[in-house]
């Protein structure tokens, strides 16, 4: 069995995404990793070239700053890392540049790998997440953030990055058949300095939607992470791919997860996820795949 890893990245260092980290932590499961580096102004191509490892290879790529509807100039990077993959790679496993992979889930994730190797059924393999958000303490419970997504998919041309690189489907539209395993994401594209983040904010915006241009009050504001709806306290253990990154914090972000868990909740909601702490459950869940058995 052979697995590729493969990501995609732009100005690292400028939305202090957590790459390296996320790079390091893949590299003990695939033989080779493909890195997609565009056209920075921040130095993240010999951010990318530091990472010690004989199995990094880089391809370097321009964005196109006029596929803007719905984030797809995501999809097309995407896209260009997966095509560069070798041929005779079996399992490609895609993860973006703030999403981390536990040293605790690897046997996990090795084990689903062979066991569905043969299967033609399974097209890929489904992930848990977990979002933090503000800093390392915290994790998003609210609509907004997604339960699972596919991150490997079989090494088939065919499959493609849909809409703006949350998954995957086939070229024709069709949802992949997946396994879902029990291994998690650890996505920490949320958690930075507030300054940082409102640049990397108003950046995924315009990636959004086109004409949009950041007024001047804009760009000189913090994020404000209080306008959330729903967080919980994480209680589990971080990666060790993230630990230094976890010493550097220098910013305070403090919450109340046991006064605002539904403030701000409208009463819908409070009733979807009433259902969903008690279940399990969430009503309307978006599903981008279809599961196999």
């Amino acid at each position: 069995m052979k697995v590729a890893g493969f990501t995609f990245i732009r100005n690292a260092i400028k939305y202090d995404y957590p790459v390296v980290e996320s790079i390091t932590s893949l590299l003990p499961l695939v033989d080779e990793m493909v890195v997609a580096v565009g056209n920075s102004d921040d130095g993240t191509r010999a951010l990318i070239e530091a990472i010690p490892s004989h199995k990094i290879r880089i391809i370097n790529t321009v964005w196109d700053e006029n596929i803007r509807t719905g984030g797809a100039v995501l999809a097309v990077e995407t896209n260009k890392a997966f095509a560069a993959i070798s041929a005779g790679v079996d399992w490609a496993f895609y993860l973006q540049a703030d999403e981390v992979i536990h040293e605790k889930d690897y046997d996990v994730i090795r084990t689903a790998m062979k066991d569905n190797l043969t299967n033609k059924k399974v097209d890929g393999l489904l992930f848990k997440y977990i979002h933090f958000y503000g800093n390392y303490n915290y994790v998003g419970a609210g609509k907004q953030w997604y339960k699972n997504e596919i991150r490997i998919i079989r090494n088939n041309k065919n499959i493609t990055s849909y809409r703006d690189a949350q998954g995957f489907r086939f070229g024709d539209n069709t949802k992949l058949k997946v396994k879902k395993i029990n291994a998690y994401i650890y996505h920490y594209g949320w958690v930075k300095h507030p300054t940082v983040c409102n640049q990397k904010s108003l950046n995924f915006t315009k990636m959004h939607n086109p004409g949009f241009v950041a007024t001047a009050e804009e760009l000189q504001r913090d994020f404000d992470y209080h306008r959330i709806d729903r967080l919980l306290l994480f209680n589990g253990t971080h990666p060790h791919a993230i630990a230094e990154k976890i010493k550097k914090v220098n910013w305070i972000f403090e919450y109340n997860t046991l006064q605002s868990s539904y403030a701000n909740m409208k009463l819908s909601h409070k009733i979807s996820f009433f259902i969903e702490d008690i279940t399990g459950y969430r009503i309307g869940e978006y599903k981008n795949y279809k599961l196999v058995r």
